[in-house]
C-alpha cells in the first residue's frame, strides 16, 4: 500500500502512569525537569513539528497533567483521552481509537517521560516512515544498559520480526544491543484494526502496544525498526536518579554554551543552575550558587553574586546583584545595585540608577531614577519617585486586615529612619519625615513632618526663603 506524502500528521502522547519507581505520590510526568514537567517538555517539541492535532492519553492525577500542558499549548492544540485503567501502552493507545481510527493520518506516538527527544529527530523518523512507504516504524537505539527496554528481534538480514519486552525475553534475546525506545509511527487506518487483535498473554498481563508491529507485519504489511544513535535523547526517566542525571547534563550543556558562544564567566560552573530558556549577556559574571530560573533575562557585563536566586525577572546592563538576594517576577533596569539580601518579588521595578540594599523587601513597587533604600525596608504596593532617600527601618504598612492599599513618594523625599506609612498615603515631592514618624495622612510637597501621628512641623519653601534671606 502507497502513503501520500501530504498525509496529515497527529501526534499521541502517552501520559497515563503513575510511574512506580519514581516512589512518588506525583504522576512521574508532572516531576520537573530544568523548571518544567517532563510532559511539557515532550508537548512542547510535538507541537514544534507542527501536527494538525496534539492527543495525550491521561489517567492519574489527570488534571494536574492537563493544566501543566495547557500552559505551554493553547486549548484547541491538545485533545485529552481517559484511559480508565492503567491495562498498559496497547490499552492507552486504543483509549484514542474513537477520535483517531477515522482520522487517515500517520500517527507519532511519544512517552511523556522522553523530555530530551528533538523535534529533528522526529524529522528523521516521519522520512523514514514516508519514503519507505511503512505501515508502522519504530524508533530504535543501541545502548549497553539495556535494564527496563523491549528488545528489537531482526532476521539474519537484518530485517525487522518483533519487539520483546525484556520481562519476557529468552536468554539470547536479552543480549540483543537494540532497544525499542517507545516512540513510533503508524498509520491510522491499520494501527487500530491491528490493536484489537492484541491478547495480553504476557506475564504483566497487559495489552503491548509492542506486539503490533509483529501483528502488522505477519498481515503482510510493511514494518520497520529505524535506529538512532543518540542514546541520552530517547532515554526515558524512571528513577529521580536518573531524572538528577539529566538535569545535570541539561545543566552542564546550557552553563557550556553561555561559555563558549555568550561570553559569559562561571567562577564555578558545577555550582551555578541557569534554565536553558534564560538569556545572559556577554561579560557578566556569575558566582557560585546562582541560580537563574525560567524565562529570565539579564544584560551584559552584570555581576551576580554567590547565592543568589532569579525567577522568570529582567535585568538591564550592568547591574550589580550582591550575595544572597532573591529576585521573583520582578525588572530592573540598567546601572542598578541590589543586596545583599534583598527580596524583589510580585512585579516589582527598579528604574535605571536605583539601589535597594541590606534586607529590603520589595513587593508590587517602583523605585525610580537614582533612588535608593538601603537597610531593613519594606516596600509593599508603593510607588517612589525619582532621587528619593529612604530611611533604615521604614515600612509602607499597605494591608488594614482587609485590603491592600497604596502608597506614593513623590522626587526628591527624605524618608527618615523608622518611619511607618500607613496607606493609602501620598508624601509629596521634596518632603521629609522626622525618624520615627507614624504617617496617617498625605503629606503636601515640601513639608517637614513628625510625631506620632505625624503632623507638619515646617514648610519647607519658607525654610528655604528664611536662608535666602
Amino acid at each position: 500500500m502507497s502513503f501520500s506524502q501530504e498525509r496529515s500528521l497527529d501526534i499521541l502522547v502517552l501520559a497515563a502512569g503513575l510511574g512506580t519507581r519514581m516512589k512518588s505520590r506525583k504522576a512521574k510526568v508532572l516531576h520537573q525537569l530544568d523548571g518544567r514537567p517532563l510532559i511539557a517538555h515532550v508537548c512542547r517539541t510535538a507541537e514544534s513539528i507542527q501536527p494538525r492535532q496534539i492527543y495525550v492519553v491521561v489517567g492519574h492525577q489527570a488534571e494536574k497533567i492537563q493544566a501543566a500542558i495547557l500552559e505551554g499549548l493553547g486549548q484547541d492544540r491538545v485533545t485529552f483521552v481517559t484511559q480508565a485503567q492503567q491495562l498498559g501502552t496497547g490499552d492507552a493507545v486504543m483509549s484514542a481509537r474513537d477520535l483517531l481510527r477515522d482520522a487517515e493520518s500517520t500517527l507519532l506516538i511519544l512517552s511523556g517521560d522522553v523530555p530530551l527527544i528533538r523535534a529533528e529527530t522526529l524529522q528523521l523518523l516521519l522520512e523514514r516512515h514516508r519514503t519507505s512507504q511503512n505501515v508502522a516504524t519504530i524508533l530504535s537505539v543501541r545502548m549497553e544498559n539495556l535494564t527496563g527496554y523491549g528488545r528489537i528481534v531482526r532476521d539474519e538480514e537484518g530485517r525487522f520480526l518483533q519487539i520483546v519486552e525484556e520481562k519476557d525475553t529468552s536468554a539470547d534475546e536479552k543480549q540483543i544491543r537494540e532497544i525499542n525506545s517507545g516512540i513510533y509511527c503508524f498509520e491510522t487506518s491499520k494501527l487500530f484494526p491491528a490493536l484489537e487483535r492484541v491478547k495480553p498473554a504476557n506475564q504483566q498481563g497487559e495489552y503491548y502496544l509492542t506486539d503490533v508491529p509483529e501483528i502488522l507485519l505477519r498481515a503482510g504489511e510493511r514494518v520497520d525498526a529505524y535506529q538512532h544513535n543518540n542514546v541520552r535523547e530517547v532515554a526515558g526517566i524512571n528513577t529521580r536518579a536518573e531524572l538528577a542525571e539529566i538535569e545535570n547534563l541539561v545543566r552542564r550543556g546550557t552553563i557550556r554554551g553561555l561559555m563558549l558562544d555568550g561570553g559569559v564567566t562561571f567562577i564555578d560552573p558545577s555550582h551555578a543552575y541557569v534554565s536553558s530558556e534564560a538569556q545572559i549577556g556577554r561579560d557578566c559574571v556569575i558566582y557560585p550558587d546562582v541560580q537563574v530560573e525560567g524565562t529570565s533575562t539579564i544584560g551584559e557585563n552584570c555581576e551576580l553574586r554567590a547565592g543568589t536566586r532569579i525567577t522568570n525577572s529582567r535585568i538591564g546592563d550592568n547591574v550589580v546583584i550582591k550575595d544572597h538576594c532573591v529576585i521573583i517576577d520582578s525588572e530592573i533596569d540598567s546601572n542598578c545595585s541590589v543586596g545583599p539580601f534583598a527580596h524583589l518579588r510580585m512585579h516589582s521595578h527598579l528604574e535605571e540608577g536605583s539601589a535597594v540594599g541590606n534586607f529590603v523587601e520589595t513587593k508590587k513597587s517602583r523605585l525610580g531614577r537614582g533612588s535608593k533604600s538601603m537597610h531593613l525596608t519594606y516596600l509593599g504596593d508603593a510607588t517612589i519617585g525619582e532621587k528619593t532617600n529612604i530611611g533604615a527601618g521604614t515600612i509602607t504598612c499597605n494591608y488594614d486586615g482587609k485590603r491592600k492599599h497604596e502608597t506614593v513618594i513623590g522626587d526628591n523625599v527624605k524618608i527618615g529612619s523608622d518611619t511607618m506609612l500607613v496607606a493609602p498615603v501620598q508624601v509629596g515631592s521634596g518632603s521629609v519625615t522626622g525618624a520615627g514618624s507614624v504617617v496617617t495622612k498625605d503629606v503636601p510637597p515640601d513639608s517637614l513632618v513628625a510625631g506620632v501621628p505625624a503632623v507638619v512641623k515646617k514648610s519647607l519653601v519658607e525654610r528655604k526663603d528664611e536662608k535666602q534671606g
